[in-house]
């Protein structure tokens, strides 16, 4: 397997910390970039280390920096929360503890103009993250390539109906992940792509028949 230079190093960031900062930043960004518009209203909780070292980290202003859509080497993740207002963003910071999570995790419930999304992310080291829970879901999305999250009934016929879609739309698959969360219940399917979905492709699947509602995300 080739290792490359981000691989040994992590991100160019602006903080302190590879995982409370660069990858906080990029929790805050997987928020907004699955919402698809600006982030009007975020109710932020820090577990475990990111809850006890949130301000000398400055985790706090990273997650605020990536709801903004900052990246991890924008300066301006540093005066994220004076920004927040000026930019329209209303939120506030919480802690919590639940020995089940990930030392580095933050639950995002986020507001859109049109959406909402509550989402749980981990910051696993390096500037590396993992979506862990979506509206309510488990998932597990690192957010390296353009990836369909499929939230469904657990029935025949339903992954070969997505994948028809995306085979007649000229999608190449490149990874399938299912997660059968109970037998004759609901599964979600993680689908990374060679290229992002496009929002038809997305109301194409939404629209059929046992599918419970469907995220796409484009890497970043």
């Amino acid at each position: 397997m080739a290792v490359g230079m981000f691989d040994m190093l992590g991100p160019i960031t602006v903080g302190p910390s590879s995982s409370h900062t660069a990858g906080a930043v990029r929790i805050g960004l997987a928020c907004r970039t699955i919402l698809k518009e600006k982030v009007i209203k975020a109710k932020i909780t820090f577990y475990g280390s990111f809850a006890m070292t949130y301000k000398g980290h400055g985790t706090d202003k990273a997650v605020v920096g990536g709801l903004l859509g900052f990246g991890t080497s924008d300066l301006r993740v540093r005066d994220s929360l004076k920004l927040a207002s000026e930019m329209g963003l209303s939120y506030s910071i919480h802690t919590d503890d639940n020995p089940r999570y990930h030392p580095n995790t933050v639950y995002i419930e986020a507001e859109s103009e049109h959406n909402k999304l509550a989402l749980r992310g981990v910051s696993v080291g390096g500037g590396a993250i993992k979506l862990t829970e979506i509206n309510g879901f488990e998932v597990s999305v690192n957010c390296n390539a353009d990836t369909l999250i499929v939230f469904g009934r657990d029935v025949i016929g339903v992954f070969y109906s997505i994948a028809a879609i995306l085979k007649d739309r000229h999608y190449n698959i490149a990874t399938i992940y299912l997660d059968r969360e109970r037998r004759a219940g609901d599964t979600v399917i993680v689908i990374e792509t060679d290229q992002a979905v496009d929002s038809d492709t997305v109301a194409k699947i939404q629209n059929m028949e046992n599918i419970i509602g469907v995220v796409a995300i484009e890497k970043f």
